[in-house]
């Protein structure tokens, strides 16, 4: 099995409801967001992916989430847009876009600041 990583980062604004009252007031965050793939079969070229492609695809997602209100955004409207969320949607928007060649998403982790962060890891089908 090989497992290949790549961070970015994205700042966009959102609201919680239900969660504290101090995070159903508007407020912003600079996600830093880790994306770690996993395969187990390397193409000709010697790798699982170019790291340049897999940078390409987490790249188009990011620019649906950078500096936006995400409650605004379809994606989330029917819950709140919280790191568990985000998490979430960029791991389902990235395995539609590499799905080939037994590639998938093995974890994604959005950090909404140094110290909090929320992973979500994909049920392997089989």
């Amino acid at each position: 099995m090989f497992k290949l990583k790549v961070t970015t980062h994205f700042a966009a604004a959102h609201q919680l409801k239900m969660v504290s009252d101090k995070c159903e007031n508007m407020h912003g965050h600079n996600w830093k967001i880790e994306v770690t793939i996993s395969g187990h079969q390397l193409n000709d070229a010697g790798v699982l992916i170019d790291f340049g492609d897999l940078k390409r695809h987490v790249s188009g997602i990011m620019d649906t989430l950078d500096h936006k209100f995400l409650n605004e955004l379809d994606v989330f409207s029917d819950g709140n847009p919280s790191s568990e969320n985000i998490a979430l949607y960029i791991a389902e928007s990235l395995n539609g876009r590499i799905s080939d060649n037994g590639i998938q998403v093995d974890r994604v982790t959005a950090w909404e600041s140094e110290d909090a962060c929320a992973t979500y890891i994909p049920e392997r089908n089989g």
